[in-house]
């Protein structure tokens, strides 16, 4: 289990893996990711259940996970039997009526199955959050960067499926936000850049895997944003250097990095025709003069080179 643990621990700085079951608040589907949670002994627990009182919904949705649900109801969908397609259809239904992933049964379920003072991880969303049970109340952590001015705001209450919580300290006290507005900008820009550090990562792992080795522990979501960034941002500036080097070399001329023309070796017989003005102006007769010697000289030269 420990060497399984280790081959994954590097996803927690991007996101775990994880497929629910609609059955309990602790079944998951058990994949390599969950193997951190059992190993850590750190309960995982998420609230988008079934209620067992309809029947319909309970019978089409039965013992799948999400995925399998999904799969379940686009074979449905294709199926010539009517009985299958109303089924599909229904766990349609069910999966649009609980988007906040989050039902009614399963808060009820929540608040039953998570012991006082518990320490826990809720998953809603395909979000983590840290969440305790305080005077029989679900609270989560305040993890939004729209709270980072809000110095005594530290739990959120967990009693409804609409995400209407009650702020609190840390002693759990209530402390409304000093200015809802700039919460929810913040709020908003939290998504955004969620939805950036997805896409930076995505045409990150395109191009070659991440070497999380070189990535300090405990980094924010944010810093980790900027540190892909400026990877990116160098990488496209030694893509530029490397074109303008090639050009460089295909005038005949090779730069530095400083920018310095280095001494390059051009052929006699290139170099020749750029004669000083002044070697134009010399007399003829000094110039048949010096003929017969400039042409052994020409001879002698056809093969060696000038230095620049």
């Amino acid at each position: 289990n420990m060497s399984d643990a280790m081959a994954i621990l590097h996803k927690l700085q991007t996101g775990l893996d994880v497929n629910v079951k609609f059955t309990g608040v602790r079944v998951f589907e058990y994949t390599p990711e969950c193997i951190v949670f059992d190993l850590l002994d750190i309960p995982l627990y998420h609230g988008w259940l079934v209620d067992p009182q309809v029947a319909d919904i309970v019978k089409a949705v039965g013992n799948c996970s999400y995925n399998q649900l999904v799969e379940k109801i686009i074979s449905c969908k294709q199926s010539e039997n009517s009985e299958l397609v109303s089924e599909g259809f229904v766990a349609e239904q069910f999966l649009n009526n609980t988007a906040t992933q989050l039902t009614y049964h399963g808060l009820c379920e929540l608040t039953s199955a998570v012991q006082e003072g518990e320490l826990c991880v809720f998953f809603r969303n395909n979000h983590f959050s840290t969440m305790t049970k305080y005077k029989g109340q679900l609270y989560l952590l305040v993890t939004d960067q729209g709270f980072l001015t809000e110095e005594k705001v530290v739990w959120e209450s967990l009693h409804n499926v609409d995400g209407d919580g009650n702020f609190c300290d840390s002693e759990f006290h209530l402390r409304p936000p000093s200015d809802p507005e700039t919460v929810y900008r913040g709020q908003q820009d939290q998504i955004d850049q969620d939805y950036l550090m997805a896409l930076s990562l995505q045409q990150e792992q395109q191009n070659q895997e991440i070497n999380w080795e070189q990535i300090p522990e405990g980094i924010s979501d944010l810093e980790l944003a900027k540190k892909l960034q400026e990877e990116e941002d160098r990488r496209a500036s030694q893509y530029y250097q490397e074109q303008e080097q090639a050009a460089a070399q295909s005038s005949g001329c090779m730069c530095n990095s400083a920018g310095f023309i280095s001494h390059v070796i051009f052929p006699t017989q290139q170099v020749q025709g750029a004669a000083s003005p002044a070697s134009t102006r010399q007399s003829g007769s000094n110039e048949r003069k010096r003929k017969e010697p400039r042409e052994k000289e020409r001879e002698k030269e056809k093969n060696s080179c000038v230095l620049l």
